[in-house]
């Protein structure tokens, strides 16, 4: 289907459904890196710091297997990160089940950002592109119950501010999402050493990600889930 191949640089079950459901063949290699240990005073230049990071690990571990960048076939290394806003503090993973419900409580009847990142590394010729994209998310009251059973299932403990607009027990409480479109001009150029193939496969991408929630909020311009 494709001239290139494609490495997603992240264990996200959300992330491997989008490439997935494009019909994209792909390998996941997870970063294993320390997210701690990288700080930023804002999102939108950790996310950053964060796929690059990530984006970084996985060349490392692809040249202790004999990689060697020009040698290598075309392939697309796509990394991502997000961290959630609330308050004016950066959210990332809850610590444990307590802070989980202490976070989802407060988006109750209230709102959050989203701050999410996607870089992407031609592995051939080493260039690479990212940004971020920003979405604001606006909550109708979350039941007590709906909260237990988010934090019984446990999902919520491993993204960034327990927040998952997408998952069915959360969903019907989203009352909208809007957001910007700064992605748009940015996957049109972020491939720009390969064949067109590969630039519409990233206009793909952003266009997969600009409809998939559509349904959800009829004030939804672009939510950011890549």
């Amino acid at each position: 289907m494709a001239s290139f191949k494609i490495i997603l640089g992240s264990s996200s079950a959300s992330r491997k459904q989008i490439l997935s459901e494009m019909g994209y063949q792909f390998t996941v290699m997870g970063a294993d890196i320390d997210e701690k240990l990288i700080r930023k005073d804002k999102a939108e230049d950790l996310v950053m710091a964060l796929a690059e990071a990530k984006a970084d690990a996985i060349i490392a571990k692809l040249k202790e297997n004999g990689f060697e960048e020009g040698n290598s076939e075309p392939t697309l290394l796509i990394t991502a990160d997000q961290v959630v806003l609330h308050g004016g503090e950066i959210r990332e993973k809850p610590r444990d089940a307590d802070e989980a419900r202490q976070f989802i409580k407060g988006y109750s009847k209230g709102h959050a950002s989203t701050v999410g990142s996607v870089m992407v590394t031609n592995l051939k010729t080493g260039v690479r592109k990212g940004d971020w994209e920003k979405a604001e998310i606006y909550f109708h009251e979350i039941p007590e119950e709906v909260i237990d059973n988010l934090i019984k299932e446990g999902d919520v403990l491993y993204v960034a501010g327990g927040l998952m607009v997408e998952h069915p027990l959360t969903s019907p409480f989203v009352e909208a999402m809007v957001s910007s479109l700064s992605l748009s001009s940015f996957v049109q150029t972020m491939v720009s050493s390969l064949s067109l193939s590969l630039a519409f496969f990233s206009l793909s991408v952003s266009l997969s990600l600009s409809l998939s929630l559509t349904h959800r909020s009829p004030l939804l311009t672009f939510y950011h889930k890549f």
